[in-house]
């Protein structure tokens, strides 16, 4: 699994934070997330798929 994030798209809402706070952090005074983790173990699939769900503008990819 790899996740990349559309620095051009991420308004930074945070929501992917909320969903995998392991994977993602949105440090303060940061414009868009960081992927603390761009390949994450299997275990935390469910976690990110939600996360990517969960972005309003839809920045993340995952493949």
């Amino acid at each position: 699994m790899r996740i990349e994030v559309d620095v051009t798209l991420c308004e930074g809402h945070g929501q992917c934070l909320m969903a995998a706070p392991q994977v993602f952090d949105l440090p303060d005074g940061a414009d868009h997330v960081v992927v603390l983790d761009a390949d994450p173990p299997e275990r935390e699939r469910d976690a990110v798929v939600r996360a990517a769900a969960m972005c309003p503008a839809q920045a993340l990819s995952i493949s």
